[in-house]
């Protein structure tokens, strides 16, 4: 069986049991048109989930809409959700079009569903029973064929018994539940999910780095990721980026990852640490000031308040090359 369930652009990846579990439970609900409430912590791909539930779908060739609902202005909440009439910027009227009528005959994401004000919820509670919309200040009553994903980062029935979040509402989304497992429960993945980002990230910043070393992978394995996916795939983007081999080294990982791994892995003499990470926070800046300015070596210096000769002696201490003179050794140029 494959490792990766790929939908359209996207792909999710892992081979650990509850990746094995999501792979078969995405088909299933994708075949169904009750709602889905898609739960767990930020990061952990909540967002690719619905979107991949969406494209194993029915509705696969109609929109998709993706609303946040933290970000919804409680004022102007029934006529973005539902539509209605409101002013435009020459003091005219207009009827606008809501989200759910623009995704008549696909899916709604409503990411973080419970920051929706209860104003919001019983309204879409109602919308979400009747399949009907009633746009502010417009006489007739719509029908609408949209089906509804969510998703949210805290306990919904906590939410309900607090009063913080409408019962029917929450009745209407808990019967189709999945649960998203956070990073720390599937390690076994994090070297696929590398391989995947490194390869991703290589291409877009075009660079040639193929793989990781040893050392840098322990560390991922042995962090705990409170950011989930999203926060590796933040962290092997940056190394990438200041990676200039093509293999990534321990001290090209984010330096409060490396710090924090260092310390709880080598507790050693504070002289031998202190030096050490002053070393790979020093290789770090150093290639960080030559992408940002291009690696042109004179604006590198400059940025770090040396001059071009101390600059020269840097980059042969840490054994650091420019990509033009990397791309000529291997004969590309």
């Amino acid at each position: 069986m494959t490792n990766e369930l790929v939908f359209g652009s996207g792909s999710i990846i892992g081979k650990s049991k509850p990746i094995r579990h999501l792979f078969g439970l995405i088909p299933y609900l994708a075949a169904q048109e009750n709602p889905v409430l898609i739960q767990g912590e930020s990061g952990t791909g909540k967002e690719l989930v619905a979107t991949a539930i969406h494209s194993y779908s029915q509705r696969s060739l109609s929109p998709l809409i993706k609303v946040n609902c933290s970000a919804i202005d409680e004022t102007y909440l029934d006529v973005e959700l539902f539509g209605g009439v409101k002013e435009t910027g020459e003091g005219k009227k207009e009827v606008a079009k809501g989200l759910f009528e623009i995704a008549d005959g696909g899916t709604i994401l409503l990411d973080c569903i419970d920051k929706l004000p209860p104003a919001g919820q019983e309204k879409l509670s109602q919308v979400m029973s009747e399949h009907k919309i009633h746009p502010l200040g417009v006489p007739e009553i719509k029908n609408i064929n949209v089906r509804v994903l969510a998703t949210t980062e805290s306990s919904l029935a906590e939410a309900v018994g607090q009063g913080a979040f409408n019962e029917g509402l929450y009745n209407q989304l808990q019967n189709n539940v999945i649960s998203m497992p956070a990073l720390r429960k599937f390690r076994e993945d994090i070297p696929l999910l590398v391989k995947h980002f490194a390869t991703k990230y290589s291409k877009k910043h075009n660079k040639s780095v193929k793989g990781i070393s040893a050392e840098a992978l322990s560390i991922l394995m042995e962090y705990d990721w409170p950011g989930n996916i999203k926060e590796l795939e933040e962290c092997i983007e940056q190394a990438v980026i200041i990676e200039d081999l093509e293999i990534i080294q321990a001290h090209s990982l984010p330096y409060d990852l490396f710090h924090t791994a260092e310390s709880a892995r080598h507790r050693l003499a504070e002289e031998y640490n202190l030096r050490r990470r002053l070393k790979a926070f020093e290789r770090q800046l150093i290639l960080r000031a030559l992408n940002e300015t291009k690696w042109k070596k004179k604006e590198a210096a400059q940025l770090m308040g040396i001059d071009q000769r101390n600059l020269s002696y840097f980059l042969r201490k840490h054994h650091i090359t420019d990509p033009a003179t990397r791309e000529k050794e291997r004969g590309y140029l």
